[in-house]
């Protein structure tokens, strides 16, 4: 018999009949049938196609950028109106300086700008915003899936350092890559007077040939009482000032640095937060509540991951992710938006984040470094909310 040829047991009567009357050829391509609980031998039923456990793939790649691309336009239409006050209090507008302070004066800022400018005055840098969102939300959610494969490879190294690692590496990537586009969004939102109004183009051609004030050539050389050290160190900073661009392309990367410290702990403590909430909420005693059905799924599942929460669970999850990572990270971009507006305000002086920090101490002392965290609390929740619900109904639905 074939069966005892596999080094099986002879199955019962009603089974052996039928392959008795196979041909040897056919019989051949019957056997993957034997192992039923074999993934790799059992072909996939038409039209539904199986699901990829491959991060690395192309496929997934390109699937999970999209969704994180979406996600993240998604939220940040949202909450347009909302930036656009929260830069102009954080840039310390003069135009909007006597708003700060309460829910009421973000309330009246909404709606002097609406009564200015209508609708597009609430949205204005939003096209700016999307252009940038986009890349950013993509590069940033599928970095963190790439990332998080290599650093996190099972269970038992699923710990929230490995998390906050992989998050804060994904945060910094995207930022890498779409600051400019951030600077060129900032700058159109903090324009506020109407015959000052500029399009996309003007104002990169703005920003590119923007000349912070030379270096003044009549300082005083260092004494004959200064130490060698000290004529050392004031002769290096010299000549750091004049081969550092002032000028062109490093004028979209204002504020960089304080960017990237501050998308460590905010990216971070984002995806930190969130994981450990949906853990949280998929518990045994609250998954029956929290969970969808997995009967209930249209596109076939991996088997491997937990199923998805619900609509309401995904985005409070969301909402406390966007809470702990704004709190952990808003001072330094506070000190970030006041850079990058450094060449709309003022003598047009490249401030430094040391300087820049130290300006925002004298003129408000600690207060001013959580200008605007009220208005940031109301904006953030709604957005990461948005941003997580989205991402994870899109890779849903795109099969990942």
């Amino acid at each position: 018999m074939p069966t005892t040829l596999l080094g099986h047991a002879p199955p019962s009567t009603q089974q052996e009949q039928p392959r008795e009357m196979l041909a040897p050829g056919d019989r051949k391509k019957e056997l993957p049938a034997v192992y039923p609980k074999d993934d790799d031998t059992i072909a996939p039923k038409p039209g539904v196609s199986r699901k990829r456990s491959n991060k690395q793939s192309l496929d997934y790649v390109l699937r999970s950028g999209l969704a994180g691309g979406l996600a993240g336009c998604a939220a940040k239409t949202i909450v347009g109106p909302l930036d656009r006050v929260k830069i102009l209090f954080q840039a310390s507008n003069p135009q909007f300086a006597k708003y700060t302070g309460s829910w009421f004066g973000v309330v009246t800022a909404m709606k002097d700008i609406y009564r200015q400018d209508g609708t597009w005055g609430l949205f204005r840098g939003h096209s700016a915003t999307l252009l940038r969102i986009f890349p950013y939300a993509a590069i940033k959610f599928l970095a963190y899936e790439q990332i998080r494969a290599i650093v996190i490879k099972g269970k038992e190294q699923e710990t929230p350092w490995r998390r906050l690692v992989s998050g804060s590496l994904a945060g910094v990537t995207s930022v890498f890559f779409t600051y400019p586009l951030e600077v060129i969004r900032v700058r159109l939102a903090f324009e506020t007077k109407r015959d000052s109004r500029s399009s996309l183009s003007s104002i990169c051609k703005q920003i590119y040939h923007e000349h912070p004030p030379l270096p003044s050539t009549s300082a005083q050389p260092p004494s004959s009482s200064s130490t060698p050290i000290a004529a050392v160190a004031q002769t290096t900073t010299t000549t750091i000032q004049k081969i550092t661009p002032t000028s062109g392309l490093a004028n979209f990367y204002r504020g960089f640095s304080p960017t990237m410290w501050g998308m460590l702990p905010y990216a971070g403590m984002s995806f930190l937060t969130h994981d450990t909430a949906s853990d949280w909420l998929r518990l045994p005693a609250l998954a029956p509540y929290t969970t969808l059905p997995t009967s209930s799924l249209s596109p076939p599942s991996d088997p491997s991951k937990p199923p998805p929460l619900k609509y309401w669970a995904e985005l409070m999850a969301g909402g406390f992710a966007g809470l702990v990572s704004q709190t952990a990270s808003y001072p330094l971009e506070v000190i970030r938006r006041r850079m990058q507006v450094g060449g709309a305000v003022g003598d047009g002086h490249r401030l430094g984040m040391t300087e820049t920090a130290g300006r925002i101490w004298a003129e408000s002392g600690w207060r001013g470094f959580w200008v605007g965290l009220g208005i940031g609390y109301f904006k953030i929740v709604p957005m990461v909310a948005t941003s997580f619900f989205v991402y994870e109904r899109g890779k849903f639905y795109l099969g990942i």
